[in-house]
């Protein structure tokens, strides 16, 4: 079992005193983090009745803001919520939480968008009748560089990715309950991640990110039908095919992961993060692999681009 002292997650993040005083957006109000608070009545706090975005600024800019945004509102279509605001109302709020803080670089986003406050504590959305609460925390967060090299470690958990039937793993809800009892499975495993398969026993995601593989130079990663179709997933996936990287999305086991060469995960907040071992099956040769090393350098240059874009 794994020491405290080893747990790596994609989400490990240097320490930084500046985030005691952050100043957080809570329904137009811009907040010392001590004051920033919503309802016990709020329908996020009550029911995980919310969607959210996670963002990550880069040298001033937000890469992908765009397409997050599609995300969020299209995700607010399916649930029948309300946002209230506009996309440039919600570009403008996050310029405002930014230059209040005076942040440029190596910052985590987090936009949040609930059904509001309700008027009795019941689920019914005709209860939330004074509109939505949307909370922006922006919090200084560079990667530890430490993440790299000694890589992530998965266990694979009997919680799996559901059918849109009961909730669609596409859609980006405040209600993270499976994934959350798919990571303490892992962890009290001694493991660092969990590792979800779909449905039907096919390897699929993790409780926080998506998932690849590298097999005899293609890269491979689920249909997409039962994750989250993250935004970075996506980018990796078009640069392979612009970078000549063959690249499948398909159905593949855990006869092939414990097999594979390489395995790294994605998302907006670490971007690409190596996976050394899963169920105890040392992955490749236990650390970096050239695959890996060159998506993540590819990555980093459209990153630039995307930021000159916007200059």
């Amino acid at each position: 079992m794994a020491r405290p002292d080893d747990h790596v997650s994609t989400h490990e993040a240097e320490e930084d005193a500046r985030n005691d005083a952050i100043l957080i957006y809570v329904d137009g109000e811009i907040l010392p983090r001590e004051d920033a608070k919503v309802s016990v009545y709020d329908s996020g706090f009550m029911l995980g009745d919310g969607i959210w975005e996670g963002l990550r600024l880069y040298n001033g800019h937000i890469p992908f803001l765009d397409e997050h945004l599609d995300r969020l509102f299209e995700a607010a279509l399916y649930i029948d919520l309300d946002i209230g605001k506009t996309r440039d109302d919600l570009k403008a709020a996050i310029d405002a939480t930014l230059a209040a803080n005076q942040m440029q670089n190596d910052v985590h986003l987090r936009l949040m968008v609930t059904r509001g406050r309700k008027r009795k504590p019941f689920q019914h959305p005709h209860l939330s009748v004074y509109g939505s609460t949307i909370v922006i925390i922006a919090e200084h967060s560079r990667v530890r560089d430490d993440v790299t090299t000694k890589g992530v470690r998965l266990f694979t958990v009997p919680h799996h990715r559901g059918l849109p039937l009961t909730q669609d793993a596409k859609l980006n809800s405040h209600s993270k309950l499976n994934c959350i009892i798919a990571l303490n499975h892992a962890v009290r495993a001694g493991y660092d991640e969990a590792l979800m398969l779909d449905p039907f026993g096919f390897v699929n995601t993790t409780n926080a990110c998506n998932f690849f593989i590298v097999r005899q130079g293609e890269v491979w990663t689920s249909t997409g039908d039962y994750c989250m179709n993250g935004i970075t997933r996506q980018k990796v996936i078009d640069l392979c095919r612009a970078n000549d990287i063959p690249i499948k999305e398909r159905n593949y086991s855990l006869v092939d992961t414990y097999g594979a060469d390489e395995a790294f995960l994605t998302g907006t907040f670490g971007a690409q993060t190596p996976v050394f071992d899963i169920d105890g099956r040392v992955i490749g040769d236990g650390r970096a692999g050239p695959v890996f090393l060159r998506l993540r350098a590819l990555y980093k240059q459209l990153i630039e681009e995307e930021c000159r874009k916007q200059a």
